[in-house]
């Protein structure tokens, strides 16, 4: 039978960012050419904040880990441990190497960290405590010798002290109390710290993620971030509960965060819609769950696995949840996705907060082509090669001969003069064929 819709998204037009683009393009421009000064004045206006210093010192970072609890101390740990691990592992996986490519032509590859990185942590809606992890200890643990890190105030009340605790457990070499474009412009030029990141990363608001786009070529960047995405796949053996909570718990994020359930049961897909509304009155009266998933919300009924995994593969969301048996046949067969949950034992909320691998991810269909954050991002793969004079007897002669064949004659004139040296007596070859 063919794909059946139970649920359409009804908020999918193209939206309109073309403000945004032209508020953040005159703010970066004047936060370069004034510099500290206008990120001053920015701070103030849009955010009630006139600290005399942006950069917390060492009294500040510690009074706010005097503040918290033991138990958010040991929760918050755990997780950097964890998120610390996955990334190690990750830098252990990029290999270094040199080989012989042709006699006496000596060719290689080496990884080397940035010299320095920005990661933005989130304030907003919620503390996102989590997030500090993700940016901060992954660019540690590529070797970033300096990482600057920001994070908005509260109300006027500066940095939320399970941020600051969290960002100085990952890592931080400097703390910024700043918020939004000013932020990412403060650590794309280097403001206050002397620190130019070459590389910007971590979610935000629409205008930090403007920022950090219109800033990518200057510098590098994790991620153009959008709403969030969550995909649920499900067959007969799913929980409909489970499955309605997971929706709704991606659906908190934003008003415009998607949230998709695609399953081969009409079952699980009845029942699931059914229990929705159940889930979103587990949540605070203010939640825009709700709106969110009457906006955003899909429910999806395929014939096959096949046509499902293919179907998931065509949204490339950001997460990826398999509630179905065979969960090996789901890995071998799904390949757009940021982050795949495999099983009903594991979640996207556990993916955002502390299981391990980064929730810094690809959305708007960039999983076509890209993962998320990960400590290649702030490693520079680079090569470099060495030669014999004898290498030059074939390599200089091949040279040449391309280069005249694409009409570019100062690309054979460099094989020519070491030909020349290298081999005096030999004739040379400057006609070109046919």
């Amino acid at each position: 039978m063919p794909i059946t819709y139970l649920k359409r998204a009804q908020g999918t037009e193209p939206v309109d960012i073309s403000s945004t683009t032209r508020t953040v393009q005159d703010m970066l421009k004047r936060l370069e050419e004034q510099g500290e000064s206008a990120t001053r004045d920015y701070s103030r206006q849009l955010d009630s904040w006139d600290p005399e210093s942006f950069v917390l010192n060492e009294e500040q970072i510690a009074a706010a880990e005097r503040s918290l609890p033991s138990t958010v101390k040991e929760d918050l740990d755990f997780a950097h441990r964890q998120v610390r691990a996955f990334a190690d592992r990750q830098r252990e996986s990029m290999s270094e190497f040199e080989v012989e490519l042709h006699p006496g032509l000596i060719t290689g590859q080496r990884n080397i960290p940035v010299n320095a990185a920005g990661c933005y942590v989130p304030g907003g809606r919620y503390a996102h405590v989590a997030s500090a992890a993700m940016s901060i200890a992954t660019a540690k643990a590529a070797g970033v010798p300096h990482v600057v890190a920001c994070s908005p105030p509260r109300k006027g009340e500066g940095i939320h002290p399970a941020t600051i605790y969290g960002m100085s457990l990952a890592g931080a070499d400097t703390i910024m109390c700043l918020g939004g474009v000013q932020a990412v412009a403060a650590m794309a030029f280097g403001h206050f710290t002397g620190h130019r990141a070459a590389v910007l990363a971590g979610p935000g608001n629409q205008y930090v993620a403007e920022a950090k786009r219109l800033l990518f070529g200057r510098v590098g960047i994790d991620v153009v971030a959008g709403p969030t995405e969550a995909l649920v796949l499900a067959d007969e053996t799913a929980d409909p509960w489970v499955v309605a909570v997971d929706l709704i718990s991606q659906a908190e994020h934003g008003l415009d965060s998607t949230t998709i359930l695609i399953t081969t049961s009409r079952r699980i897909a009845e029942e699931t819609l059914a229990l929705i509304p159940r889930a979103v009155d587990q949540l605070p009266a203010e939640s825009v769950a709700a709106r969110a998933w009457e906006s955003f919300g899909e429910v999806i009924v395929a014939d096959t696995r096949e046509e499902a995994a293919t179907l998931a593969d065509e949204y490339a969301n950001e997460h990826v949840e398999v509630h179905a048996a065979d969960l090996d046949w789901w890995l071998q067969h799904l390949h757009n996705y940021g982050s795949l949950f495999l099983g009903e034992e594991t979640t996207v909320s556990y993916g955002d907060k502390t299981s391990g691998p980064n929730h810094i991810l690809p959305t708007r269909g960039a999983a076509h082509y890209t993962g998320g954050l990960w400590v290649g991002k702030f490693i520079k793969t680079v090569t470099y090669q060495r030669m014999t004079r004898e290498a030059n007897a074939q390599i200089g002669r091949v040279a040449a001969r391309i280069s005249r064949i694409e009409g570019m004659e100062g690309h054979a004139l460099s094989g020519d003069v070491r030909l020349q040296k290298y081999f005096p007596d030999e004739a040379l070859e400057t006609a070109v064929e046919g």
